[in-house]
This record gives structure tokens, C-alpha cells and sequence, in this order.
């Protein structure tokens, strides 16, 4: 886990680019130039506790990544430690190939939208937008091309001159994306941006943040304990588990096929199966196991299990079952495809297709 994981892929110029507004500190030739964020064997402890152990990274120019993991598992960590607010005590932090490590907030080519949002009260939307572009003392007609062009983006123009407190959770966090966008940063953390709002609107933020990366086209840097909210937004994920890094990959070759049991039940229902040579677990998702009162057919393999739960989840059904050793399995299936006479307690043949099971790696199993 110590390599960096990185993939080639072309620069993408983001809507708000302007060479006049370049906030790189003078450190000379740049460096490996297709990662916008690069972390070499990065450290961080506070006290006895390894917040971060040796992690490699890289993440590329207009790429959408995430971090995922359960709580302390050391994401908002790796955030603060790019955005300048925490120093590494081991590796290095390069931005857009230079070496940041030692750099201030201030100095970096990143911007951080927090959680709660943080705007200012007092100040309308338009105000709180050009809060940046002001600090930086720009010109008034550059100030209001900037403020213009991004309130477009996330669709606020006609709510420009509201407070804070006019607008919706979904419309204040659209706020607080535009204050990071207009300082035009090569990259944007986002640090549980959804975690605030009701699971509807999370929804539909969730393709808002999409369309606004895409159009954009700068690099965005998500923080998650969401599965969910990681697999249907990132070109690529990085799943963090106790401090360090046990894989990325794109989210589909994390749920297929994921290194070790930590991934595996991280992304989603997992039956961690015996391999039949010994060797170690497979990996059946749920979606992937057929419930029937037959045996396994020809080709594929089954065994007998009771049923101890049934969740009615409107287009298809949760099965929980106890096999053999009391090994805990789940289907999930479609109700017509069910066994008519399922019920809990009932005995049921749980069949697969061999090629739909994945070895796991022993060594982190």
C-alpha cells in the first residue's frame, strides 16, 4: 500500500481558469503535473493514536474522488492535511506537482466547503460569493464576472440578493460551493457536504454536484462514510479503514472486486464464502444468490440455509438466512422471483453462479 495509485488521464481547464489569478507560490518547475493532489507516504498521529499510516496517493486534474470510510477511519484527517490546517509528520503534499507540505491554507490552490456551510449571516448570497474575489482585491468588473458566471452554475442568479436564512439547506449548500468555485482553486475538498440534509434532498444534491463538477471541470475531493453517495458520484474511490489505505479503484472494480473483507462489506451486502481449495473467502453479493426449493443446476453451486428475516423493500425483497455453521447469508431478489411458499423458518436452496464469486486476498481478509 506504500505505491502511489495513479491512473494517466488528461487535463481538463475548469470554467473559472485565469493565469492572472494563478495562487501557487513561486517554488519553481512543477512537477508530475497530471496529479493535481499527490500524497507521498503520508504519517499523521495525535498522542498514542495513528490518525494515518504511510499513505500514497494521487488524484488527477478534473477527476471526482472520494474518501470513504467508517468514522476515525482517517478521511477529514487526510482533508485538513491538504487544505493546510494539519502538517503530516511524515511525507510530503504536493499541489499541482509542487511541494505544499509546509505551505499555509492561504497559499494553497485548494478550497474546503465544510459541512455546516459556514456563510455569513449578514451578507446575501452575492455578498458571500464575492467575500473571496474581494480579498483578493480583483477589480470590481472582474469581481462581478466571477460572481456572475459561478451563481449561474449552481443556479442561484435569481436569488442573488436573499440571506442565508431565505433559502432552503440544498440552496445554501449550492452558496457555499460557489464562495469555493469563484477563487477558481484547482481543487475543491468537500468535507460531509450532504451529511445536513434530509435523504430526499441528498438525493438530489448528489446529481447537483455532479452537473457542477462536470461543467466546471475541476478536480473535486469528496469526503464520506456514505457508500451510497461515494459509488454513484466518483470517477475513482479510495477506501481508508483504521488509517490506512486498502484500496482504490473505480466503484466498480471496488464493489466487483475488492481486495480484502474490509472493502467487500464496507460497499454494500456481502456473503463472505469459504473457498472450497481452502485458500480463503469469496465474495457473493447479495443480488448475485438465487433463493429456490430445488437444488443447484447444472453449472452451479448451492447450499441449504433457513430463513430469519424478510424486509419488503418495495421493487425487491431482503432475505436473511443462517446456513451450515451458522454462516450469515442475504439475497436480494425481485418478489417474483421468490419461492412462493417463503417464510422465516422456512429450509431454501441458496444457488450461484461460480463466476459471480471473488477471491479475496487472505493477507488482508
Amino acid at each position: 500500500m506504500g505505491g502511489i495509485a495513479r491512473q494517466s488521464r488528461q487535463r481538463t481547464p475548469h470554467l473559472l481558469s485565469d493565469p492572472a489569478t494563478d495562487i501557487l507560490p513561486s517554488q519553481g518547475p512543477a512537477s508530475g503535473a497530471g496529479e493535481v493532489i499527490e500524497l507521498r507516504n503520508v504519517s499523521r498521529r495525535y498522542g498514542e493514536l495513528a490518525a494515518l499510516e504511510d499513505l500514497s496517493l494521487g488524484i488527477g486534474a478534473g477527476e471526482f474522488f472520494s474518501l470513504l470510510g467508517p468514522s476515525g477511519c482517517g478521511k477529514t484527517t487526510t482533508l485538513r492535511l491538504i487544505a493546510g490546517f494539519d502538517r503530516p509528520q511524515a511525507g510530503r503534499i504536493l499541489l499541482q506537482g509542487r511541494d505544499l507540505t509546509e505551505a499555509p491554507p492561504h497559499r494553497r490552490p485548494v478550497n474546503l466547503v465544510f459541512q455546516n456551510y459556514a456563510l455569513f449571516p449578514h451578507l446575501s448570497v452575492w455578498d458571500n460569493v464575492a467575500f473571496g474575489p474581494r480579498s483578493q482585491r480583483l477589480a470590481d468588473a472582474e469581481i462581478r464576472r466571477r460572481v456572475g458566471q459561478v451563481l449561474e452554475v449552481v443556479r442561484l442568479s435569481e436569488l442573488a440578493r436573499r440571506r442565508p436564512h431565505q433559502l432552503s439547506g440544498g440552496q445554501q449548500q449550492r452558496v457555499a460551493l460557489a464562495r469555493a468555485l469563484v477563487n477558481a482553486p484547482a481543487a475543491l475538498l468537500l468535507d460531509e457536504p450532504l451529511a445536513a440534509l434530509d435523504p430526499d434532498l441528498r438525493r438530489t444534491m448528489r446529481s447537483e454536484l455532479k452537473r457542477i463538477q462536470r461543467e466546471v471541470g475541476i478536480t473535486f475531493l469528496l469526503v464520506t462514510h456514505d457508500r451510497e453517495e461515494a459509488l454513484s458520484l466518483s470517477d475513482r474511490l479510495a477506501v481508508l479503514h483504521a488509517g490506512r489505505l486498502e484500496q482504490v479503484g473505480t466503484p466498480r472494480e471496488l464493489y466487483d472486486r475488492p481486495r480484502s473483507a474490509v472493502v467487500a462489506t464496507f460497499l454494500g451486502g456481502a456473503n463472505l464464502l469459504p473457498d472450497r481449495s481452502g485458500a480463503g473467502l469469496r465474495l457473493l453479493r447479495p443480488e448475485r444468490l438465487r433463493l429456490r426449493a430445488t437444488p443447484p443446476q447444472a453449472g452451479e453451486l448451492g447450499l441449504r440455509a433457513r430463513v430469519r428475516e424478510l424486509a419488503f423493500q418495495g421493487a425487491t425483497v431482503e432475505v436473511r438466512l443462517c446456513g451450515a455453521a451458522d454462516l450469515p447469508l442475504i439475497a436480494i431478489d425481485t418478489s417474483a422471483d421468490l419461492p412462493d411458499n417463503l417464510r422465516i423458518g422456512a429450509e431454501i436452496w441458496c444457488c450461484w453462479n461460480p463466476a459471480d464469486s471473488h477471491l479475496l486476498e487472505a493477507s488482508l481478509s
